[in-house]
């Protein structure tokens, strides 16, 4: 496994790479979607945490595309702080927000995803996560109530204000959209779009040699700002694997949501899609109840045992990048940065640990038992 950082377009530069290396880190996944863009619900100091119904801000330029030049010359910036760049998370809605709502510019947004997966593959970035979701996150409060005083993001009740016309996934992609909001969308055309999605851009994804890496609905409820959600209990990941199987169609796998899902045992749910080889890289952090009711904790003060969801991961042979998705900011001068390093350093200490713990179960395994013969597994699990 390989410890990595996930870093906001407001933040890829030299001074957070140094940061992440500095933690340990050898990975990093980029938003190069602008979440900040003309909006002030996020904090300039953090990473978009959101607020309750406000936008994030406003999408990009529905005409500029990533290119294979500028993701290059971001690739190369990465490694030259002596860092690997794992993937890329999101698309921008502007590029994309008529194959979420079915409109009228589908198909040619449907050509701009797949652009955007060729120039990553030219540009040798192998992942692009992504969340097939009309409201996005959204319902968030901000909270000082974690250990000591930290403050956290939780969630104390459900999200049912409707979804404004001109907005999807959290940004505004028209600030011209007539006054109204979107009607609700049934889940059964919800999932026949994301079907539609995987069948016309997975093929292009194998060729170019990018993984599609789709991340759970967050938060985790049937319906979110009157709209479906389709990933908002552990089963339904299997859906989405099973509607075009392939390789480059996987997981971003998002701890904290699957969490807070009602139903499934955490554990189970992640040997379940670890055991599959289905898990393409991993978000980690903790929590505490269900949605719609829970908040987030520092990754050690959680309902659920962090270090059992690691060793899961590696007894099924995970090999992907494991990364804070975001964390309790702490008292002091560098709230994020200091939450983001109590997180990475539990993660490292896990990681050595079994590390350790393998290297000595093959020491056993090779040494001649007291028949002559190879000592035998005890416990029953598969080695690593």
């Amino acid at each position: 496994m390989k410890l990595g950082l996930g870093l906001y377009r407001h933040t890829l530069k030299r001074e957070y790479y140094d940061f992440a290396r500095q933690a340990g880190c050898t990975h990093v996944i980029a938003h190069l979607v602008d979440y900040f863009h003309h909006g002030d619900t996020n904090p300039r100091d953090n990473q978009p945490t959101g607020d309750q119904y406000e936008p994030w801000g406003v999408a990009g330029d529905p005409s500029r595309l990533w290119t294979v030049e500028e993701m290059k010359a971001l690739r190369r910036e990465i490694e030259a702080a002596g860092l690997t760049l794992a993937g890329i998370e999101n698309l921008d809605p502007a590029h994309w927000h008529d194959i979420l709502l079915d409109g009228p510019q589908r198909a040619r947004h449907i050509e701009n995803v797949k652009t955007i997966v060729c120039n990553m593959g030219e540009a040798q970035i192998p992942v692009l996560g992504y969340n097939f979701s009309l409201a996005g996150v959204c319902g968030r409060v901000r909270r000082p109530i974690g250990r000591g005083g930290a403050t956290v993001l939780g969630m104390d009740g459900p999200a049912d204000k409707p979804l404004p016309n001109g907005m999807v996934w959290n940004m505004v992609y028209d600030t011209n959209a007539p006054a109204g909001d979107l009607a609700p969308v049934p889940r059964e055309a919800m999932w026949d779009r994301l079907s539609r999605f995987l069948e016309e851009v997975v093929p292009v994804a194998e060729r170019a040699g990018v993984t599609l890496a789709a991340h759970p609905d967050d938060p985790p409820l049937p319906t979110v700002r009157q709209q479906p959600r389709l990933i908002h209990q552990p089963d339904m990941y299997q859906r989405l694997i099973d509607a075009v199987p392939s390789a480059n169609n996987a997981l971003e796998f998002c701890v904290g949501t699957l969490a807070e899902m009602t139903e499934g045992d955490i554990y189970e749910v992640v040997d379940r899609y670890s055991r599959q080889g289905k898990v393409c890289y991993v978000h980690l952090r903790n929590v505490t109840g269900k949605a719609p009711h829970y908040h987030e904790t520092f990754i050690d003060d959680g309902d659920v045992d962090m270090s059992r969801v690691i060793a899961i991961l590696q007894r099924n042979r995970f090999d992907g990048v494991i990364i804070p998705d975001h964390t309790p900011t702490m008292s002091c001068s560098a709230p994020w940065h200091s939450g983001m390093a109590h997180t990475l350093g539990f993660i490292a200490g896990v990681l050595a640990t079994l590390q350790r713990q393998s290297t000595a179960d093959v020491i056993e395994l090779s040494a001649p038992s007291s028949t002559g013969g190879k000592s035998s597994d005890r416990r029953g699990d598969t080695y690593v």
